[in-house]
């Protein structure tokens, strides 16, 4: 009589956009800390996954209006995405919200837009020369890697909701 073996847990394999096969749970939520550059991959309340990230030029502060280059802070939901984005994939981050349409409409002001989470640029040499000016290089974006673009592409859906933190 011997003990009984048990096999170890394995995640249900899934077939995501591109077509092949990885065992990462869907995550369904994100997270951004803008002072500490890195975006987390949450399932429940555990993280499964961070990764450095690039903010907009002038990142301290919230988003305020198009051109500032400032990164967006607060509660947001990525709602859809861009397989042939000018940037190895591209998922929208639904910026502005309504408080903050609000605001730009009472001062008057454009609010900006197409704030994406996205990799680096397609065109080598503009990727050269935007890769080559240091940490924070976006227009208000959150770049990544593209292999660690390619991560989140693949383990989030669309309409998961992220929150960029100061």
């Amino acid at each position: 009589m011997g003990e009984e073996q048990t096999q170890p847990a394995v995640a249900p394999v899934q077939r995501v956009q591109s077509g092949t096969l990885h065992r990462r749970p869907k995550a369904d939520r994100v997270v951004v800390e803008k002072a500490k550059r890195t975006l987390y991959l949450y399932r429940g309340q555990e993280c499964l996954k961070s990764y450095p990230v690039a903010l907009g030029q002038r990142p301290s502060g919230a988003k305020c209006r198009s051109g500032d280059l400032r990164t967006p802070e607060g509660r947001y939901t990525l709602d859809w995405r861009n397989p042939d984005s000018k940037y190895f994939r591209s998922i929208h981050i639904s910026y502005p919200n309504a408080r903050e349409l609000q605001e730009a409409h009472r001062t008057g002001q454009d609010p900006g837009g197409e704030i994406m989470i996205h990799g680096a640029p397609q065109n080598p040499a503009e990727q050269a020369r935007m890769l080559g000016k240091g940490a924070d290089w976006t227009a208000g974006c959150i770049a990544l890697h593209n292999e660690h673009m390619q991560e989140i592409w693949d383990a989030v859906e669309d309409g998961t909701p992220i929150e960029i933190l100061p």
